[in-house]
């Protein structure tokens, strides 16, 4: 019979949340992907506003700082699993004008590479046996290049496959979506429906639209470090998820993002879960470099 961890036991953790506890050995690493800077508009709605006794705005408009990450997770029965790709190499040429110029890459090195990143955790890109993918716009998903042809399953939630291939195909959503990483026959894709999909002992993924109609997060809980709760771009900085602030020109479904949120909100509770958001500078920097178990 398993013990329970201090993290289980603490003050409003509903056990049924966290029993899904990932097996001795594990370890999961946050890697970082490089750092990019946009108008807070597109992240916040308002951002950046004129009012009638301000016409032409804030004097000084704001930026927001980003990073992009992804994460490794070391299982002993899986394999290593990593959770979304960043934007793939030599994006600014890849993306094209507006867009590079928009969300303007600020900190980028070669470490910032996928397959370097992997690399400084102690990794091979070529160790990978699984990705998850939370959303499959260009930041997230544009490094799936590298897994052409693998055969390394592709994870994502069936209804972000549809609107994505649906998009490329129309230019429905235009922009945020490429043609260049949804290949239909090199890669491996597998899908999901459900709302809540336990993926593996200690890892859950829940389906929360709103940003994107398949948005999914990973709930992570792990033996010593306790759970994790990766948002993908549900929340972009943490001001989306709490207070709440609503997402700004980046928006999609606003009405399912709202009761996303407060399904989120519920999950951190009954879990006692830490929130990442999908570009927090000041939640996921920190967690860079450290080992969880």
């Amino acid at each position: 019979m398993s013990t329970f961890t201090s993290h289980q036991l603490q003050d409003g953790v509903v056990l049924p949340h966290v029993l899904n506890r990932a097996p001795p050995g594990t370890k999961m690493h946050v890697i970082c992907l490089g750092y990019l800077a946009a108008d807070a508009g597109w992240f916040f709605r308002g951002g950046n506003t004129s009012t009638m006794s301000d016409p032409t705005g804030p004097a000084k408009p704001e930026r927001r700082d980003l990073v992009m990450y992804s994460v490794l997770i070391d299982h002993p029965t899986e394999g290593l699993i990593l959770w979304e790709t960043g934007s793939g190499k030599d994006y600014p040429q890849v993306w094209g004008a507006p867009l590079n110029d928009i969300f303007a890459r600020t900190r980028y090195e070669p470490e910032h590479e996928l397959d370097a990143a992997i690399a400084k955790a102690g990794y091979s890109i070529k160790d990978v046996k699984q990705v998850v993918i939370g959303h499959l716009h260009l930041d997230h998903s544009g490094g799936l290049n590298a897994f052409r042809n693998t055969g390394i399953p592709i994870w994502v939630h069936e209804r972000e496959l549809k609107s994505a291939f649906f998009s490329v195909a129309t230019g429905a959503d235009k922009g945020v979506y490429l043609a260049r990483y949804l290949s239909v026959d090199e890669l491996n894709w597998k899908t999901f429906d459900d709302r809540t999909i336990d993926f593996a002992q200690g890892i859950t993924l829940h389906h929360l639209p709103g940003h994107t109609d398949g948005l999914v997060g990973m709930q992570v809980n792990l033996e010593k470090s306790g759970t994790f709760i990766f948002t993908s771009d549900h929340a972009h900085v943490l001001e989306n998820y709490k207070p709440g602030v609503p997402q700004g020109w980046l928006a999609r479904d606003h009405p399912a993002w709202f009761n996303s949120n407060q399904r989120l909100q519920r999950l951190e509770k009954t879990t006692g879960g830490t929130i990442v958001p999908g570009h927090d500078l000041s939640i996921a920097q920190p967690l860079f470099g450290k080992v969880f178990e």
